[in-house]
């Protein structure tokens, strides 16, 4: 069974999609440990809830970016963890982690990326006039959101909307494309061949989002 190890730094809505499809058994896997960089995160309660142990690793506790990275990856270790997941870890990952678990890192953006990677991911979508938006489910290399793309979800952009609104629409399908690309992990069904990850099994469809719709 596949054992993951979460890195979150605030309210964890997205570990919380990952607890309840481990409930479900949509995931055969266990969440093994959560681990923050923020006391304050309200994740730490969705893991004291759910009898997942949880640590609170804060970065200036450590002589360096680094030394920091060890650590997290030595307590990943420990617990056996197969896979690592970044649900709202505010920070960017590190050689030291990447090493230790080349392509088991996944990270989930609130955007389509390579459009607007970093941070206020929504916001710049908003400033810059797209008609469509999304999450997009990654692994995870040296970069700032640069790894090979796994999936991604597409939502429409209105004229009217706001950084807060956009968030919204999106946050409900990070809920959904999370799980399913951890599930494809789990099931051995990612092939990562340079920046192109092949979904064995994957139905090619003919789904096409355009918005605005096109009146007939």
């Amino acid at each position: 069974m596949l054992k993951i190890g979460v890195l979150a730094s605030g309210r964890g809505s997205n570990f919380q999609a990952i607890i309840n499809a481990v409930k479900t058994g949509y995931l055969t896997a266990s969440v093994e440990v959560l681990i923050t960089d923020n006391p304050a995160a309200y994740a730490i309660k969705r893991a004291e809830d759910n009898g997942i142990a949880g640590l609170v690793m804060r970065p200036p506790d450590y002589s360096s970016p680094d030394t920091y990275y060890v650590a997290v990856a030595d307590e990943l270790v420990k617990r056996g963890v197969g896979l690592v997941v970044l649900a709202g870890f505010m920070r960017v990952v590190r050689k030291p982690l990447i090493d230790v678990f080349p392509m088991r890192i996944m990270n989930i953006h609130p955007a389509l990326l390579p459009s607007f990677p970093g941070l206020h991911a929504q916001r710049q979508a908003v400033s810059y006039g797209v008609k469509l938006s999304g999450c997009t489910v990654h692994f995870v290399d040296e970069g700032m959101d640069t790894g090979p793309v796994i999936i991604q979800a597409a939502v429409p952009v209105y004229h009217d909307d706001t950084e807060v609104s956009l968030s919204g629409r999106i946050l409900k399908y990070e809920h959904r494309i999370f799980p399913y690309a951890i599930r494809l992990f789990a099931e051995g069904r990612l092939e990562v061949k340079g920046r192109v990850v092949n979904i064995q099994g994957r139905i090619k469809d003919e789904g096409v989002v355009i918005s605005p719709r096109i009146d007939s």
